[in-house]
């Protein structure tokens, strides 16, 4: 056991699950947080061009959403496995999974953003575009493709390093291209006039400077594990092994995103009828929900590695103080969100759209019915992020298809069709509560079938030698 190795384990196993998982979720918290708000600043600034404009980066959350669903497939899929191969002390092992899934990350990237570039046109009112949003979407798109290889494979430097206890490196790389798209929206925007495509060009300069930091924190040996590329020189058949492992844990993560996808085109197509503002306040609403959402995926991502590395190490006892931990410091902190965004739902509506009175009027009914919803949504977010860290990919990807597809589609349509716009605004509360109460029942069976108390293994022992040895040099 080297030096690194011993560190790591000290601090994953015999660190109390509260205060570790405290410190992993902060900087993880504090970058998606950073993420959001740059979010919700380009929404901020492209509103101030009218609601088409508003509305056409509502609609493209979509494009980038789909990168991301391929990103964190591969992202959450190697960082669980490798979590689990260092906690067994396969270096070399985890160094493999992690070149793999950079490089299918990438080309996936790669292919998905030449299908958008060829296929354009229709993709854009497939996602719900009308003729006077089309002009904004196209521009906007077309930098958003992009970026998109770029994007995929931070996703899987990112969510390693996490997996690794790294969490600062990867806050520090989310939150330095966040900050810089931040500075240069109404720099290029205005200053320049570009506009549109000045929002878009930030955008993209953003993740790939996002990528490369992350990059370098491999190159220049700041994490655990490291890119090797002669793996990429093993038979195909191994490769092809490794990925597709890969794929399995990390299903749920794309089940996920691209029901998340899916599910923002069909309310797209729901809101159509009611208009450009229509759409525009529900892409309003959407990304602040994201934004208080990302506190809870930031706990949620804190509590991933602990679990995994828990799990792995046989230390049963730790994973359900983690997995109750995580669940009462979520619950507190969305409902005090939940709290101010129920209180001021106007206010926070009007900052991105105050002069148009309709996106104000569709978008608070909608907000305040998610508001309600957010205070129960900490559960099934742990229940999903804990089978998926231990490799329970089939019940993973069932509950991760729960809130924004099985659940909220059938609402979404269901409810429209009945009550109109009312039926949409309220869809999504409906799905999360429906998804908590799904989620529970696999919760309870779990923890009847995991011992109640930690076992001892062969990692335990080499640690103890590992401080034997130690305390004899010294």
């Amino acid at each position: 056991m080297t030096d690194d190795e011993a560190r790591q384990y000290k601090k994953m196993i015999l660190t109390p699950p509260g205060r570790l998982i405290f410190r992993l979720a902060v900087p993880t918290v504090i970058s998606m947080l950073i993420t959001m708000i740059y979010n919700l600043v380009d929404a901020y600034f492209v509103g101030k061009l009218g609601t088409s404009a508003s509305a056409a980066i509502g609609i493209l959350v979509n494009v980038h959403a789909i990168f991301q669903a391929f990103g964190f497939m591969y992202g959450q899929g190697s960082g669980s496995k490798i979590a689990r191969l260092l906690a067994a002390g396969k270096r070399e092992e985890a160094d493999r999974f992690l070149t793999v899934g950079v490089m299918c990350a990438f080309i996936t990237g790669v292919i998905l953003m030449c299908f958008g570039l060829i296929f354009l046109r229709p993709i854009i009112y497939a996602l719900g575009s009308t003729d006077t949003i089309y002009p904004y979407a196209r521009t906007y798109a077309f930098y958003v493709l992009l970026s998109g290889p770029a994007l995929c494979a931070s996703c899987v430097l990112n969510n390693v390093m996490r997996y690794e206890g790294r969490a600062f490196f990867a806050m520090f790389g989310l939150v330095s291209g966040g900050v810089l798209n931040m500075i240069l929206d109404p720099i290029l925007m205005f200053g320049l006039g570009l506009e549109i495509k000045g929002a878009a060009l930030s955008t993209m300069v953003s993740q790939y400077v996002s990528f490369f930091i992350l990059l370098s924190m491999y190159l220049r040996h700041k994490t655990i594990t490291s890119i090797r590329l002669s793996y990429l020189q093993m038979p195909v058949e191994k490769i092809a092994a490794d990925a597709i492992t890969i794929i399995k844990v990390g299903l749920p993560s794309l089940i996920r995103q691209l029901f998340a996808a899916f599910s923002n085109m069909t309310l797209n197509h729901c809101s159509k009828p009611y208009g450009d503002a229509a759409i525009a306040a529900m892409s309003i609403d959407g990304r602040v929900m994201m934004f208080i959402g990302s506190a809870m995926i930031g706990i949620g991502q804190g509590f991933q590695p602990v679990s995994a590395f828990n799990y792995g190490s046989k230390k049963y006892a730790r994973l359900r103080r983690a997995v109750f931990v995580t669940w009462r410091a979520g619950t507190i902190i969305m409902v005090c969100l939940a709290i101010l965004g129920f209180t001021h739902t106007a206010d926070i509506i009007r900052i991105f759209r105050d002069d148009d009175p309709l996106v104000v009027y569709y978008g608070v009914p909608a907000l305040r019915c998610m508001c309600v919803a957010v205070a129960v949504q900490p559960m099934s977010v742990v229940a999903n992020m804990l089978f998926q860290s231990i490799g329970e990919s089939k019940i993973s990807s069932f509950l991760s298809s729960l809130r924004s597809g099985l659940c909220y589609i059938p609402f979404l349509l269901v409810l429209s069709y009945c009550f109109g716009f009312a039926g949409i605004q309220c869809s999504q509360m409906c799905a999360d509560i429906t998804a908590v109460l799904i989620s529970i029942p696999f919760l309870i069976k779990f923890f009847k079938r995991i011992p109640q108390e930690d076992e001892r293994t062969a990692q335990d022992e080499k640690y103890e030698e590992y401080v034997r040895l130690n305390d004899q040099s010294a």
